[in-house]
Order: C-alpha cells, then sequence, then structure tokens
C-alpha cells in the first residue's frame, strides 16, 4: 500500500538575517565608488545625491537599497548572487541601476562586481525578449548551482503568461514528480495603477492554484527591509523551494515602503506585518487584512476617516500564515469581531478564493468574515485611469463601510 504523502511543514521557523550595520555601510559606498575616468549621467548623479541623503542623513533605504544592500551582502558572504530580465540593469522603473553607463564613452560599469572582500560573483543581464526561454534557462542554472540566489525578473509581472510552461512543468511540480527541488526567484512587478490589462497583475491567482506540498513560496513585500530579508532568506533558508515574489512599481518611491537601517541590521522576514498606525488597539471593530500597495491605500484612507478598522498585511500568501493571522486578531485586537479580505484584483481573481478556502472556520469562532474586490472580470484591470480612480474610492467605501 502506498503510504499517504507527508503533512506539509507549512510557514518555516524564523532565520536570524540581519547585516551588521558597518557591512551596509561598506556595500552602499561601493555603490557611487566610480572607477578612474568614469564619468555617470547627469541626472543620476541627482538621483544618488537624493539616495546618499536618504542613507546618511534620515538613515533609510528604498526598495531598491535595500535589494542592492542584500545582493552585496550575499556575495561577500561567497553566495553568488545572479539576476536576468527583459530590463534588468537599469530597472524597468529606472530604479535598479545595477549597472552604469559611462556617460562620455558608453562603457558600461557594474559597482558590485568590484566589490572588495567579495567572495563571490554578482551578474546581471538583459535577457532576451522571450519569458519561456529566459525562465527556463534561470530554472536550469539554480539546478546545478544550489549555492547561488537566482532571479528571473518580468518587465512587467503580467509577462509572466509566456512563461507558463515553464512554471506549469518544472518549477511547482518538479519536487512531486522527481524529487527534484529548486531554489530560483521570480520577481513579478504587480500593482493596480490605471496602467490598464497588460501592465497590473501577475496573476497571484495562479500561483495559489498551483500551491501545495510546500512546492513554493509565494511572497508580497511591502518594505524594504522585508525585500532584503527576503532575498537573504532564499538563499539560507535550508529548504530549498521556488519563491514567487510579487513586487512593486509606484511603491518603487513611496516614503511608505522605505526602511530604517537598523530593521536591515537585525531581524527576518515576516510573514505578516500588524498596523503601525493604529492609536488605540481596543477600540479597533474591523481588522483588513490585505496584500501589497493596497495596504497603503487602505491605511490612508483609514487615517483620514478615522475608522476604528486595523489594516494588516499578510506579506507571505503560501504557505499562509493562518495562525499567525488569528494570533494579532485576538492578542491585538480582541473588541474586533469583523474581518475583511482587502484586494485590488476583481473577485474571481486575486486571493480571496484561496484566502476563504483557509480562513472560512474563524466564522464559527464567531468573527463575521467578508471580502473586498473590484467586480468580476474577465479581463484583468481597466485600461483608464479615470475608470481606475472610481474603482479604487469604490473599494475604499466598502472597505470601510458602516464604521
Amino acid at each position: 500500500k502506498v503510504p499517504k504523502p507527508p503533512a506539509p511543514h507549512g510557514v518555516l521557523p524564523h532565520i536570524p538575517t540581519g547585516v551588521d550595520r558597518s557591512t551596509l555601510e561598506r556595500i552602499f559606498a561601493q555603490l557611487t565608488a566610480y572607477p578612474a575616468g568614469f564619468t555617470p549621467h547627469p541626472k543620476l548623479v541627482r538621483q544618488f545625491e537624493t539616495r546618499s541623503k536618504q542613507f546618511e542623513t534620515e538613515h533609510t533605504v528604498d526598495w531598491a537599497t535595500g535589494e542592492a544592500l542584500a545582493f552585496g551582502s550575499l556575495i561577500l558572504e561567497g553566495r553568488p548572487v545572479r539576476l536576468a530580465g527583459q530590463d534588468s540593469r537599469r530597472g524597468t522603473f529606472s530604479q535598479r541601476h545595477a549597472a552604469i553607463v559611462d556617460f562620455e564613452t558608453g562603457q558600461p560599469w557594474v559597482p558590485l562586481s568590484d566589490l572588495e572582500g567579495a567572495h563571490a560573483n554578482f551578474w546581471v543581464y538583459d535577457s532576451l525578449l522571450s519569458e519561456y526561454a529566459a525562465l527556463g534557462y534561470e530554472y536550469g542554472y539554480a539546478q546545478v548551482n544550489d549555492d547561488a540566489l537566482v532571479m528571473w525578473e518580468a518587465q512587467f509581472g503580467d509577462f509572466v503568461n509566456g512563461a507558463q510552461i515553464i512554471i506549469d512543468q518544472y518549477i511547482v511540480a518538479a519536487e512531486d514528480k522527481w524529487g527534484q527541488r529548486n531554489g530560483v526567484m521570480m520577481l513579478l512587478p504587480h500593482g493596480y495603477e490605471g496602467q490598464g490589462p497588460e501592465h497590473s497583475s501577475a496573476r497571484l491567482e495562479r500561483f495559489l492554484t498551483l500551491a501545495a506540498e510546500d512546492n513554493m513560496q509565494i511572497c508580497n513585500a511591502t518594505t524594504a527591509a522585508q525585500y532584503f530579508h527576503l532575498l537573504r532568506r532564499q538563499v539560507h533558508s535550508e529548504r530549498h523551494t521556488p519563491l514567487v515574489l510579487f513586487t512593486p512599481k509606484q511603491g518603487l518611491r513611496m516614503k511608505q515602503t522605505r526602511s530604517h537601517i537598523d530593521e536591515l541590521a537585525t531581524g527576518s522576514f515576516e510573514e505578516v506585518l500588524d498596523d503601525p498606525n493604529v492609536p488605540d488597539p481596543s477600540a479597533v471593530r474591523r481588522v483588513v487584512f490585505c496584500s501589497g500597495k493596497v495596504a497603503w491605500d487602505a491605511i490612508a484612507e483609514r487615517d483620514i476617516r478615522g475608522a476604528p478598522a486595523a489594516i494588516v498585511r499578510v506579506e507571505q500568501l503560501y504557505p499562509l500564515p493562518a495562525e499567525r493571522m488569528m494570533e494579532i486578531v485576538r492578542e491585538r485586537y480582541p473588541n474586533a469581531n469583523e474581518i475583511r479580505w482587502l484586494q485590488e484584483e476583481p473577485e474571481n481573481m486575486g486571493a480571496w478564493n484561496f484566502i476563504e478556502h483557509h480562513t472560512w472556520r474563524v466564522k464559527e469562532l464567531g468573527y463575521d468574515l467578508q471580502h473586498v474586490a473590484r467586480v468580476e472580470s474577465g479581463s484583468p484591470a481597466t485600461g483608464s485611469k479615470t475608470v481606475h480612480d472610481q474603482e479604487l474610492a469604490d473599494l475604499m467605501n466598502e472597505t470601510f463601510r458602516d464604521l
């Protein structure tokens, strides 16, 4: 008789992924340690001056800086880092600048490739316009070099459609079919900002449908520190599985996503982030769970209205940290009896069906569980900024209705 499959591990124990502050400062300094005679683009100089002010005066880092510090820390530890995508050297949203081109000569320079004391290589490539080929190659590379952090980045998360065969046949099924583990990481820009149906959704509902038996991790981080720790966790975790990360677009430059340097020096990735702005937890009547950029929309709207609600961010969707989610409700908001799942995506997309499947039993404990989403749609997003803004206003009204 064939034995039943083992019970899933679920949410794994935290591992410390902080990096000493002096090391972070050394990596940061390297980002503008230009070679002799190198002339950076004048617009980039201004951008880097702003970045330096944030780091040295405000002691904060944005999303791309947190990423660079994570990459640098890993190669200092002897862990190779490899990133490929259709515009990954600059960054689709002009945020990364992992490679800088001399304004006078056109010669490229990769700052982290010259990081003194590094015991491993940093590679960053602009790949060809074929998601299927590019992701397939990076999956294979990760298979033969499991010490490396190997990432493939979609220009927009929607473009992952072109790599669906690699996802279905290998990334989500290889461990079940062949006992083959792989630590490849997918970076998929995701968020509803009125940019249209091909620039909004990385189709997280598809990945959640494919998630089972600890076959991958699915995350939607909202701060630079969370991203930093997640990158490092991917390499240092004992269990090697693919990681699907929904990354921000507008959030790359939002103040709310910045993190203090001390948050990178200590700690680890948190699967759930509690609301940082609740003045009186005992007055909260409704706990709103959500994932990604819509959390910042909801926090801002809640503050304007003064509504007795808490906005709790679910940073890891699979394995779902359901116990931690309910722990926050019970211990932090004892007088809340309403739970809402808020998402930007249409009702037939996004995480709601997955969330409901895993949390519906809270109704038996006396909680009112409902959801807020865009209306069902065949298309993932509207192409009209006016309609988008109207839909967002409707989402916020529904989220805080009757409070």
